[in-house]
């Protein structure tokens, strides 16, 4: 069981809070009551010019105050200036608070079946959409939102009819606002989602690129990838389109109504109950009062954006809480025992099915265990349960005494060497490869576990050895040499408990060979060996088979007497003599424990 937070739904919201960066958007918000302060520097200057200097035809007075305004504006420009570079500070730190956290909750979902191997890019990806709008006009306008009453009520002090005037465009506008967030409330979700879904088979089309184009598949993908882009591309541009009617009204309407005040500041002009300075300023203030709710308007795709990503890191975060810090174990010696494994992994709709079944074995340091059994047995489910993968459903996994998840994972991962079915390298150097990326890693180490994995020869026969750069599909490698430096990265640090799932299935009669060879060498320094395989060639070397059968354990105990057991051609197996030839009308099985089991099950 998993030691994580008891409340994970609170965990996440804590972590997507503000908690380490609102120091610095309280401060942007501080600035943001100087900056809009100082935009009432033009109207009032305007105000003055008009009801002072032209009335008094005082020259010094205007030198003066346009002294004075150009100062201000000289301390406007730097105060925007400043907020501006801090909000950008404080979506810089915020994001760095939430990559790590993050990315390992979406590596953790995406080990899940089903889910997609590009989830940490995606989730990365809503932690940038988090990060830059941060810095859009849109984020500077939320923060200038509360000063429109304060703008509003300076153009009341001018005259009551104006604030009134003023203060129902602002509701005006509002409701234009509120209209609009109401109708595109989910349409960036459903573009999103199509998105995805064209990103997602077009990497597969690429990937697949050749075996596509051998079947005679390329066409019927592309269409189905140009349909779905359509249909996002048809979305998008919808969605455009209505936020883009709804911003060009606003921005009209806000005109509109600037003018409005104007107007209705002549008429009061025209009644001696404002002065003309007076009806100039009413229209620049309101312009300014107006011009936040104008720019959420035309930013409120982004806002939606940003709300539907978080929305996705919130449910991402509370599905998969970060753990606790667990106690420094001792160095396991490599004693495994399972007892009464069972084991749900949910399928590619979600849904959770029993893969394994009441499974019980012990190996210890210094022993190979062969586990066999049909496809669809369950052999790699159980290669990724021993790996801590998969939590169990049912029973226990201890090594040396302690269940897997009562280990660090680090500690965990240190100690154990994995080999998985389908096997993929980073895009590096080989040595990085070996070395699982460790930068402290040393030559000695790394050179040790290519040798011990029988990869030396292959590497050193690459152009620049070990120092030779891959991509992350190994281009380059042929698919055995792919496997052999997988199983050197295996066995890099002298793990003490090898977990191998398939890995001979790529490998030639050297490659088998020289693994058989890995494997001894692991027993001899005490490790414990167990290889998932369909091939008698990869328990030569094991002490214990066990053979699943549907997920259930029928078989286990030392390899002769397993396979004398519960094969008929064991002796094949075991070097003793050939297969016999399949019966009459029936094809030969491809491997010996594919066959039916001597007593007709």
């Amino acid at each position: 069981m998993r030691i994580a937070d008891p409340t994970p739904a609170a965990t996440a919201q804590a972590q997507l809070g503000l908690d380490g960066t609102w120091r610095l958007f309280v401060a942007v918000g501080l600035v943001s009551i100087f900056t809009n302060l100082l935009m009432l520097t033009g109207p009032l200057f305007m105000l003055q010019v008009y009801d002072r200097v032209l009335s008094s035809q005082s020259e010094a007075t205007l030198v003066v105050l346009f002294g004075l305004v150009a100062f201000l504006y000289l301390i406007f420009g730097v105060l925007d200036h400043a907020r501006a570079r801090i909000a950008a500070r404080a979506g810089a730190q915020y994001q760095l608070r939430l990559d790590g956290p993050v990315f390992r909750a979406a590596l953790s979902g995406a080990v899940a079946r089903g889910a997609s191997r590009h989830l940490p890019v995606r989730a990365t990806q809503d932690v940038a959409v988090l990060q830059q709008v941060t810095s859009s006009p849109v984020f500077m306008a939320l923060f200038d939102f509360p000063w429109v009453p304060l703008f509003i009520g300076v153009i009341a002090l001018l005259h009551p009819v104006l604030g009134l005037f003023a203060g129902l465009a602002a509701l005006g506008l509002a409701a234009i606002s509120f209209v609009n967030m109401l109708r595109s409330r989910h349409r960036q979700d459903r573009i999103f989602a199509t998105q995805q879904k064209a990103e997602a088979l077009g990497r597969q089309i690429s990937a697949e690129a050749a075996q596509m184009r051998a079947l005679g598949m390329q066409g019927t993908a592309l269409d189905r990838w140009a349909g779905l882009r359509r249909t996002a591309l048809r979305e998008a541009v919808s969605g455009n389109d209505a936020s883009g009617g709804f911003s060009a009204s606003a921005r009209a309407i806000r005109l509109f109504l600037q003018s409005a005040m104007l107007a209705l500041g002549a008429w009061l002009v025209l009644r001696s109950e404002l002065s003309p300075g007076g009806m100039i300023a009413a229209s620049i203030i309101l312009g300014r009062a107006l011009a936040p709710l104008d720019q959420v308007i035309a930013g409120w795709p982004q806002v939606q954006a940003a709300r539907a990503a978080r929305g996705r890191l919130r449910t991402l975060m509370a599905a998969h809480p970060e753990e606790r810090p667990r106690t420094q174990l001792p160095a396991p010696k490599g004693l495994l025992a399972v007892k009464s494994l069972a084991l749900r992994i949910p399928d590619a709709s979600g849904r959770a099915g029993v893969v394994l079944r009441d499974v019980s074995f012990t190996v210890r340091p210094g022993q190979a265990l062969g586990v066999i059994g049909d496809s669809g047995s369950g052999k790699s489910s159980l290669a990724e349960a021993l790996v801590g993968i998969w939590p169990t459903a049912a029973g226990e996994i201890r090594l040396d005494g302690a269940l897997l998840d009562q280990y660090d994972p680090e500690q965990l991962g240190r100690v154990l060497g994995y080999l998985p079915q389908k096997v993929s390298l980073f895009a590096g150097s080989l040595r990085d490869n070996i070395a699982r990326l460790d930068p402290d890693a040393t030559d000695a180490r790394i050179v040790a576990a290519a040798q011990a994995a029988g990869a030396h020869e292959v590497i050193l026969a690459q152009p620049e050895g070990y120092d030779t750069i891959i991509d992350s599909e190994g281009g380059g490698l042929s698919g055995g040499q792919v496997q052999r430096v997988a199983l050197a990265r295996a066995f890099y640090g002298d793990p003490a408990l090898l977990v191998l799932d398939e890995p001979n299935s790529d490998l030639d009669d050297a490659g088998s060979r020289a693994l058989n060879q890995a494997i001894r060498t692991a027993k001899a320094r005490g490790a414990a060996v167990i290889i998932m395989t369909h091939r008698p060639s990869a328990i030569v070397e094991c002490d214990l088979v066990l053979r699943l059968k549907a997920g259930k354990a029928v078989a286990f105990g030392p390899t002769e007497d397993v396979l004398r057991k519960t094969t008929r051609n064991s002796g094949a197996i075991l070097g003793q003599k050939p297969p016999p030839a399949a019966p009459a009308g029936k094809p030969r099985a491809a491997f010996p424990w594919d066959t039916t089991d001597k007593d007709g099950t």
